[in-house]
């Protein structure tokens, strides 16, 4: 079996309570940058309503030109916050049906531990490159922006 996911932890200095509306309330744009083949985050676009709430919905614009559908399936603040993503473009688009992410926040001493899950959906035939792309460079990718984005929600 090919492994198409991947997880990263860090340590933020707030509480959940904070830590929880920093995340939920990022620019990906500042946050998700290009890495590898990864196309950087440049836009988000038609968001439905708070970054909060489920079935609320964004458009990422991506900077190979592709772009990718977030929609939240759930958020039970302070502690977890998930989404699916749909409608790649350009290249992953042939590669993967979608993908899902998974934000999990627990109390650690004066501060909180992030978890952020990803997991692809490889299209058929696409699995073994998929797993490439995500142990080669998503794994790596995950551990090095989300260090940044709990030492800003610790701010």
């Amino acid at each position: 079996m090919t492994r198409t996911s991947a997880t990263a932890t860090a340590l933020a200095a707030a509480m959940p309570d904070a830590t929880w509306s920093f995340i939920t309330g990022h620019d990906p744009a500042r946050y998700y940058p290009a890495f590898g083949p990864l196309p950087a985050v440049t836009a988000v676009s038609d968001q439905t309503g708070p970054w909060t709430v489920v079935g609320q919905s964004r458009m990422l614009h991506l900077s190979d030109g592709g772009s990718v559908v977030e929609t939240i399936t759930d958020a039970a603040s302070p502690t977890y916050f998930a989404y699916d993503l749909s409608d790649f473009r350009r290249l992953f688009g042939r590669l993967v049906s979608g993908a899902r992410a998974e934000w999990r926040l627990e109390r650690e001493g004066d501060g909180t531990r992030i978890r952020w899950a990803y997991a692809f959906h490889p299209r058929r035939g696409a699995g073994l490159v998929v797993a490439v792309i995500v142990q080669l460079w998503w794994s790596r990718y995950m551990r090095r922006v989300l260090p940044r984005i709990a030492a800003d929600a610790g701010r």
